[in-house]
């Protein structure tokens, strides 16, 4: 018999009757009175969502519906705000299998259905499989059958979005607010900056956004919104955080700007948006958490060393080693600035001669708290580098040596540079002889900082006596 592949609508036929018997008290989107969310830096929200409704008096089933797909069932929270003493919780559920087409069928494999022809008449089925489909007709093998499929009545269990079910026992018949709060999963934050920098590197404009991305498989309507920068601890269940990576869904692109509000909260930072805000479901949005001008800007040239260039001994020069470039801001309101600061990367640009802004460096800065310093790692660079060579290295006794070394700094620049030279030295030390000045800044750090002429150079030596 010749076949064609199947083209199916799904019809489920249920009485009025026994409808009406089925459905519980629903508590939908069109219900809610306020919604308030806070996110937290490590894939977790809590969200706090305000219904308006009534239940009829006595013990009655509710479904909450709307809810996240990733929402962790252990940590709701029903509450009346009209009538606490009157409404109680007797039973709860999460029902989280999604009605669709494909779950239709697999839950009548096995089963009788009807496949109706478009003269009206229909053949009884047996559904065999939904991978094809194949059905049984009169003890024959159907790879696939024209017509419409219809199911007899909608299996238990399934619902069109993931939904919340109660059995609550209720006093008073008159419209009451509840509210719901639960923990997500799949909805997070970061912290992104932007800095661009003046012609001198001595004064930046930073911009500071919010990045939210939300896969919880909800969407927050106009909501209250509260992020949480700080490293919250959780007992980890590794069961648990691979099914939401499982549910997540892929993030697309959004928009929007708002400010927000700092304030010190336990040992962490609450940022609260000044207003609301929609977040949807696999969305991105950014929101504006600061803009500053004219901040002060120090820039600095680093030369390391290493600690073993104290414990043995060098023949060869060791040339080329790299300066590095850092930027330091102080997170004060002297500096237009003193607002906590949460983690995030930092970009930064500068305008070439032409005025067009290029990119020239980023790094990760960790949560800073007003009136601290942020150091930015800007790279390498090109036109100052270093070189040194060991001078001298004596073995004086079981543990005791001396080391010599001397370093030479080269500038390539139309402007003087200033060095900084960073040497971190093992054990119990001593400077015998520098050739400039130094200054032990802490118990294994010896630190030099070197002027370097413009198109020149500038050579340090220092001798050590060192016991391990």
């Amino acid at each position: 018999m010749q076949t064609r592949p199947i083209a199916l609508m799904l019809l489920v036929a249920l009485t009025a009757t026994d409808a009406l018997a089925a459905t519980p008290r629903a508590v939908t989107r069109e219900d809610q009175r306020e919604m308030m969310v806070t996110i937290y830096n490590g894939n977790l929200g809590l969200v706090k969502d305000v219904r308006e409704t009534h239940f009829p008096a006595g013990t009655t089933e509710v479904q909450f519906a709307d809810v996240a797909a990733l929402i962790d069932p252990t940590t709701v929270h029903l509450k009346s705000l009209t009538d606490p003493a009157g409404l109680k919780i007797l039973e709860q559920n999460y029902e989280y299998d999604l009605l669709t087409s494909q779950k239709l069928m697999e839950k009548y494999v096995g089963r009788k259905v009807r496949l109706y022809q478009t003269d009206g008449t229909y053949h009884e089925a047996t559904l065999l499989s939904t991978n094809g489909p194949i059905f049984e007709i009169n003890g024959q093998i159907h790879m696939g059958h024209d017509g419409r499929l219809v199911l007899p009545s909608l299996p238990e269990n399934l619902v069109g979005q993931p939904t919340l079910v109660w059995l609550l026992r209720n006093q008073t018949t008159r419209p009451q607010r509840v509210e719901a709060s639960y923990l997500t999963g799949g909805i997070t934050w970061k912290a992104d900056y932007v800095m661009v920098l003046n012609p001198a590197d001595t004064l930046s404009d930073l911009t500071g956004w919010v990045t939210i991305d939300n896969k919880s498989g909800a969407t927050y309507r106009d909501t209250a919104l509260k992020l949480v920068a700080g490293d919250v601890n959780r007992a980890r269940d590794p069961r648990r955080e691979a099914r939401m990576m499982e549910l997540a869904a892929k993030a697309a692109p959004a928009d929007a700007s708002r400010d927000f509000q700092s304030e010190g909260f336990f040992e962490y930072h609450l940022y609260t948006l000044d207003g609301r805000t929609t977040i949807k479901d696999s969305q991105t949005k950014q929101l504006s958490l600061l803009s500053a001008t004219e901040v002060p800007v120090a820039k600095h040239l680093i030369y390391y060393g290493a600690q073993d260039y104290y414990r043995n001994a060098y023949g060869m020069p060791i040339s080329n080693q790299k300066v590095a470039v850092y930027l330091e801001i102080r997170n004060s309101k002297e500096n237009r600035l003193g607002v906590p600061l949460p983690k995030g990367k930092v970009r930064v640009y500068k305008a070439d001669r032409s005025g067009s802004q290029q990119f020239i460096g980023e790094d990760w800065i960790d949560h800073t708290a007003k009136d601290e310093r942020v150091k930015i790692k800007m790279g390498d660079a090109f036109d100052v580098v270093g070189s040194r060579v060991q001078k001298d290295y004596k073995k004086l006794g079981p543990g005791l040596w001396e080391v010599e070394w001397e370093i030479a700094l080269r500038n390539h620049k139309p402007e003087d540079q200033t060095v900084t030279v960073v040497e971190p030295v093992p054990g119990d030390w001593q400077v015998l002889a520098s050739s400039h000045p130094y200054e032990k800044v802490e118990a294994h750090t010896l630190q030099y900082k070197t002027l370097v002429p413009k198109e020149g150079a500038t050579k340090l030596t220092y001798r050590l006596r060192i016991r391990a």
